[in-house]
């Protein structure tokens, strides 16, 4: 047998010996929802599960201000050649604006672009560790699916604390700062700027504030997810709880994402914000983040930016979208007006009154998993088993049906 053959076979070992030590990762339950809604041949399914905006007629719209940038952005593109690892400035530029305003310290704050909000988490939860290894991150109870992942994922430390009161469908305030301020300097605390998602129960202003006192007697950092701007109660409000962070606290890191407010889903386009002490401080924080992003991806995406930009800075598109991005915000609020009247009439009782406190897209309906799988086989409606819907997957005619089975299970 000749050298080159056994080395051959001794690499073949090695792969199948390899291969064989992995083990099958848990199934992602949305995603995975998401593919048996598709193999379903029932008339009449409905799918509150994956995250995505629908419209009256069931569908997610492309806006008319993204096809108009499209449609420039092929009229003035020169080039497909890449990008920086940090992205396009000018799509920096105008979202770092959108998100912070006119009086945002500037001087301090670095933009990255990045593959969606995703991306953003990641970066930024890598930079964490790189600056302090290993750090704890506090994670709200609930939280989106994919935050955990990520923080573990991150070789960084997880610490769970209160947010919802179940019996009330509204944030436990008492609770979560009770926990929160046992929290120790230089831990990080994971926030979501608006529309929480799973529950769609946002923090008031002035909890904000408090919230804002205490990460700054106790020398904590926030860590911010804003993946729905415009969705709560608009553009400017959805932004206030970031834009009082930046004005009172030294530092800050923000995960963004345009695919909701865009509905540019696909085109995976986002943004990490890192504010820190002083500008020399953020400049050397923004170069780790390209070089984080370097490795982990090398460049970003660039269609999407592309169409986000063209239509910041085009006055004419910007409002377009503005009216557009309006108008999703105040059907998903009325689908969920529509919502808690059809439980008021088939129950007779009240009760239902934090679907309308709430907001954004998502809610827990307060079912168990038994009952989700109920809904399923016996009624083809599919959410996810913590009982989260997406309202803004119901289309108006499907309101009544659903309530009437949500209080059948």
């Amino acid at each position: 047998m000749s050298g080159r053959r056994r080395t051959h076979e001794r690499e073949q070992e090695f792969a199948v010996a390899m291969m064989d030590r992995l083990e099958m990762p848990a199934d992602d339950k949305i995603l995975k929802l998401s593919i048996m809604f598709n193999g379903d041949d029932r008339p009449g399914k409905i799918d509150l599960g994956i995250g995505v905006y629908r419209n009256a007629r069931g569908e997610t719209p492309i806006f008319a201000a993204v096809r108009q940038a499209e449609e420039k952005l092929f009229a003035q593109e020169t080039t497909k050649t890449y990008v920086t690892p940090a992205g396009d400035p000018g799509f920096c530029a105008a979202i770092q604006s959108l998100v912070f305003g006119d009086d945002a310290p500037d001087e301090r704050i670095r933009t990255v672009q990045t593959p969606g909000g995703a991306g953003a988490l990641n970066i930024l939860a890598e930079l964490a560790n790189l600056a302090s290894p290993g750090v704890t991150v506090h994670v709200p109870i609930p939280t989106w699916i994919n935050h955990h992942a990520v923080i573990t994922e991150a070789r960084l430390g997880l610490r769970e604390y209160r947010y919802l009161d179940p019996r009330t469908g509204q944030v436990d305030f008492d609770g979560m700062m009770d926990q929160l301020g046992n929290a120790e300097p230089g831990d990080i605390v994971l926030l979501q700027g608006c529309c929480h998602n799973p529950t769609g129960a946002d923090l008031g202003l002035e909890q904000w504030q408090a919230v804002a006192a205490l990460l700054e007697a106790r020398g904590l950092l926030p860590f911010v997810d804003l993946a729905y701007q415009g969705f709560g109660d608009g553009l400017e409000e959805d932004a206030a709880s970031v834009r009082l962070l930046a004005g009172r606290l030294p530092e800050m890191i923000v995960a963004y994402s345009c695919s909701k407010n865009f509905g540019i889903y696909r085109e995976r386009t986002g943004a990490a914000f890192v504010l820190a002490p002083t500008p020399a401080l953020a400049d050397r924080a923004a170069a780790q983040l390209a070089r984080l992003a370097r490795i982990t991806y090398s460049m970003p995406p660039d269609h999407g930016a592309s169409l986000v930009r063209i239509i910041l800075n085009d006055p004419a598109l910007r409002q377009i979208w503005k009216d557009e991005l309006e108008a999703m915000r105040t059907g998903v609020t009325a689908l969920r007006r529509e919502l808690a009247s059809a439980f008021h009439q088939i129950t007779n009782r009240s009760g239902h009154e934090f679907l309308t406190d709430q907001k954004g897209m998502f809610s827990l309906i307060g079912i168990s998993a038994d009952q989700a799988v109920r809904l399923r086989e016996e009624f083809a409606i599919y959410i996810v088993e913590d009982g989260r819907i997406n309202i803004a997957g119901l289309r108006g005619d499907q309101v009544m049906p659903f309530a009437k089975a949500i209080c059948a299970v």
